[in-house]
């Protein structure tokens, strides 16, 4: 049982590494719809996936997310608009995987998983396979920010984050993937601290998330959005009203 959580929490900060970065940009932009909504449409893709071939399928989810990407890229030629058009496509794709799970006969386990999986049970092998692909992300992102400039800067930004969503939402879940997105964004900004910053407060409330749902044999994703979500909102508040 032990090398379930810490297999379960390496995932949670191989997750934070890259996601806590993305959130930074996506909270700094103010276009914090973007990462839930790219998530959600991966989340279409997968379901789509489901119901056709009975298994998930990698590139029609990153396909989806693409797509979600490109809109969203054109939608920051009216950006006083851009927001609503942004949440109304992720009211699009999570009632896209309503109806498509509907006609699933396991619909609503697989709906459940696609919103916020248990991430117990994700196998080592992931868990290793997932922690190669960000690093590869990780250098990318750099050589993104050192050498492009302008709107291939721009195009590459968005690529790579969805890449990076869908194949976090295929483990994990849309849910999550917006809360380790946003969350520790969000109080690093609060704060006016950094990437670091992010990276080890995500951390924390990632560890206590896990070993909360562990001890009292709760469903570990949902814990996690609670706790990120919760403590975020408590945060904000104090920051608003002291």
């Amino acid at each position: 049982m032990t090398d379930i959580l810490l297999h379960a929490l390496l995932l949670s900060f191989i997750l934070l590494g890259i996601h806590a970065y993305f959130g930074l940009e996506i909270v700094k932009r103010g276009i914090i719809f973007t990462d839930i909504a790219i998530a959600q449409s991966s989340a279409v893709g997968l379901a789509l996936s489901l119901l056709l071939f009975q298994t998930p399928s990698y590139f029609i989810s990153l396909l989806f997310a693409l797509l979600c990407s490109l809109l969203i890229a054109l939608s920051q030629r009216k950006k006083e608009y851009a927001e609503a058009f942004i949440g109304l496509l992720y009211a699009l794709g999570f009632s896209s995987v309503v109806l498509l799970l509907s006609k699933s006969p396991r619909g609503m386990e697989e709906f459940m998983a696609l919103t916020a999986s248990d991430i117990l049970f994700v196998p080592k092998e992931e868990i290793f396979k997932t922690g190669v692909l960000y690093a590869l992300f990780g250098l990318l992102l750099y050589l993104r920010a050192r050498f492009l400039s302008g709107i291939a800067k721009e195009m590459a930004f968005f690529a790579l984050f969805s890449l990076t969503v869908t194949s976090s939402v295929k483990l994990v879940g849309v849910l999550i993937v917006f809360s380790m997105l946003v969350a520790p964004a969000l109080v690093a900004r609060l704060f006016g601290r950094g990437l670091i910053f992010a990276w080890v407060y995500g951390s924390a409330v990632n560890t206590a998330g896990i070993v909360l749902s562990f001890k009292y044999d709760l469903p570990t994703g949902f814990s996690l959005v609670f706790l990120h979500s919760f403590l975020s909102i408590l945060l904000f508040l104090a920051k608003v009203l002291i």
